[in-house]
Order: structure tokens, then C-alpha cells, then sequence
């Protein structure tokens, strides 16, 4: 089967609108949790990191990709299998590593056939050219 790998600036496209979603998302959090007076910093910072560390694993595992990756019209799948999701483990554990190594992760992309970035390479995923408008 051929495969139409994403190409970077989709990727990076993706990217910035997730972004843009997270601050959105912090602020509405912000201002929900301003309605109410006695939410201590502790409660607020683990709906803040929930909020950041889930939204990109759990749509990713659900879905195969955030709102962001649907706007840019691609897609996460898995390697081995791209008819499904990553599993949320991976999900979760792809997120991280493209978080700690931000831009660098990318560095790969235009490097090799499949167009793999390396928190890709880490898990066995694959992100894809979607179809399909998921959102």
C-alpha cells in the first residue's frame, strides 16, 4: 500500500495551532477556576499540567491526532498497524519525548523516507497525509 507521508510544514502547522488550542484551553481553565475562592495552587497547577500533558496523548490515542493535526490534514497512526491508534502508553510517551527535544525531534523529518521525527522513530509511529476531516 503507498502511504503519503506528512510533510514537515504540516507538521510544524500542527504544531502551532495545538499550541494556540493549550493557551486557549489555560486561559478558560483560569478563568473557571477565578470563580470559585479557595482553589489552592496546588489544585491549580494539576489541572494546568493535566490540561498540557493529556491533550496531545489522549486525542492522539482516540482519534489518531489533535485538532491541530486535523486541521493540517494529517494524522498519527501506528507502524506496525496504521489501520489503528497509537496505544495511550505510546501516545503518552511520544508526547514526552517531543517535548523534551522541542524543534530538535523534527530534525529528522526531512531525513528519511518515511519522514519519521524522532519521538516517531521512538514509538513506531507514523504520521500520514489524512483523507479524512476528523474534526
Amino acid at each position: 500500500m503507498q502511504y503519503h507521508f506528512a510533510n514537515l510544514p504540516d507538521r510544524v502547522k500542527a504544531a502551532i495551532i495545538d499550541s494556540i488550542i493549550l493557551i486557549v484551553m489555560m486561559y478558560g481553565a483560569t478563568q473557571f477556576l477565578n470563580m470559585f475562592s479557595n482553589v489552592t495552587n496546588t489544585v491549580r497547577m494539576l489541572i494546568f499540567i493535566l490540561v498540557f500533558l493529556l491533550y496531545d496523548p489522549l486525542l492522539i490515542s482516540l482519534f489518531g491526532g489533535t485538532i491541530g493535526h486535523s486541521k493540517a490534514g494529517i494524522i498519527v497512526k501506528r507502524e506496525a498497524d496504521t489501520s489503528k491508534n497509537l496505544a495511550l502508553p505510546s501516545a503518552i510517551l511520544r508526547f514526552v519525548i517531543k517535548i523534551s527535544l522541542g524543534w530538535i525531534s523534527l530534525l529528522t523529518v526531512t531525513g528519511n523516507k518515511k519522514r519519521k521525527a524522532l519521538h516517531d522513530i521512538a514509538v513506531g509511529s507514523l504520521v500520514l497525509k489524512d483523507e479524512v476531516k476528523r474534526y
